[in-house]
């Protein structure tokens, strides 16, 4: 009898597994933001590297600078939320543009536009 209900189970939920696409499809912007030769930069592009082999699809390394690395981080909130932009970040990034905050505007992205991946 639990041989039949395992059984039956595996069959219902053999297409949601049949059904997930292979990640990724196409090629993977990084975005670093700060200036090339930085410590982001040079963690950066060895990291890409590595993925690139793993993941057997191009990762670009994108130098989006300025602001304490905010224009960078702006970038990856209005990307596609599809997983082929991801951020290298490192600790001293702006979290918050608190500029933006303090002079009543919206900022251009808060915590909740990202889903960290590796720590």
């Amino acid at each position: 009898m639990l041989r039949q209900v395992l059984a039956a189970l595996l069959l219902a939920f053999a297409p949601f597994a049949a059904a997930q696409d292979v990640y990724p499809t196409k090629p993977v912007t990084m975005i670093v933001p700060f200036p090339p030769g930085g410590v982001a930069d040079i963690v950066g592009r060895p990291l890409a590297a590595a993925m690139e082999k793993t993941l057997k699809q191009p990762v670009v390394v994108v130098n989006r600078t300025g602001a304490g690395g905010a224009v960078g981080m702006a970038a990856v909130a209005k990307a596609a939320p599809d997983g082929y932009t991801i951020l290298m970040g490192l600790s001293s990034i702006s979290v918050f543009p608190v500029s933006d905050r303090i002079n009543g505007k919206t900022p251009a992205y808060e915590m909740k536009d990202f889903a960290p991946i590796a720590l």
